[in-house]
């Protein structure tokens, strides 16, 4: 029997021994879209700060699962909406990390209650701007500065910037309002900082996750299963968050280094335009 042949599937989710190592801050990275991109860039070798709102001990578990891949992976526990706890968390990764590769803009909620457009709340609307807007835009705005001054410091060093939106930043559902402009604002978000870290060589990319199977959506699953089976999407079947972790990895990974500002969907065709 060869050596090559004696390689254990465990290994083979280990990342290469000779790989840069690389960091990544991951905000809601402890379950959904974010644990999947968690997991695939933990397959690539990247030491990783999980950012969520759970204590930490009743993420452990999901810790640990991440560390048995061979990397460091440290908690960052705090509200995106919260000024002082963005600024607690990434001081943490930092200390932690020595410095960010990579960050990617996932946190975000859904409104407590579908409530019809013309019935949504003012109470509402500024929960949703406050976590899926303004906390990743703030956030951004301290990592990218660290980030220029990382890549003046050195011209070796790499940096990148992921904002993961929806399809409802373009697709407009009047039962949740709020969460479409916030949505919306967000894809604005990500072309202004493409625009900004071009000057110092940093990619900032945009992933559009369709209907993924979540714990978001799981309250709504029996009337997208309906819309699948109607035909809602080319690829009849629920995206997955490792269908938006390898689409985040491959961004990160420098496999698109001409795009910067590009959106990439992850929605199994669902927008094509069709008659």
């Amino acid at each position: 029997m060869t050596q090559e042949s004696q390689t254990s599937p465990a290994d083979s989710q280990k990342p290469t021994a000779d790989r840069r190592k690389k960091t990544a801050l991951i905000t809601g990275g402890s379950r959904g879209i974010g644990l999947g991109i968690a997991q695939c860039l933990a397959r690539e070798g990247y030491d990783l700060a999980i950012n969520g709102v759970r204590p930490e001990e009743s993420v452990q578990e999901t810790l640990n699962e991440l560390r048995a891949m061979g990397v460091k992976v440290v908690y960052c526990q705090g509200s995106i909406a919260s000024a002082e706890d963005r600024k607690r968390f990434l001081d943490h990764a930092y200390q932690e990390l020595g410095s960010l590769n990579v960050l990617v803009n996932n946190a975000g909620i859904a409104p407590k209650q579908r409530l019809d457009l013309l019935d949504t709340t003012p109470e509402s609307f500024r929960d949703l701007m406050d976590t899926n807007l303004e906390g990743p835009f703030f956030l951004t705005q301290d990592v990218a500065n660290r980030m220029a001054a990382a890549k003046e410091a050195d011209p070796a060093f790499q940096g990148s910037i992921v904002f993961v939106t929806s399809i409802s930043a373009t697709v407009a559902s009047v039962n949740r309002g709020e969460y479409c402009i916030s949505k919306a604002g967000l894809a604005m978000t990500a072309a202004l900082f493409a625009v900004k870290m071009a000057e110092f060589g940093v990619p900032v990319y945009e992933v559009r996750p369709g209907v993924i199977a979540t714990d978001m959506t799981a309250k709504v699953q029996s009337k997208y299963d309906q819309l699948f089976d109607g035909g809602m999407a080319l690829q009849p079947r629920w995206g997955t968050p490792e269908d938006v972790g390898k689409a985040v990895a491959s961004l990160v990974r420098g496999d698109f280094p001409y795009s910067t500002g590009q959106v990439i969907h992850v929605d199994g065709g669902m927008l094509i335009d069709r008659l």
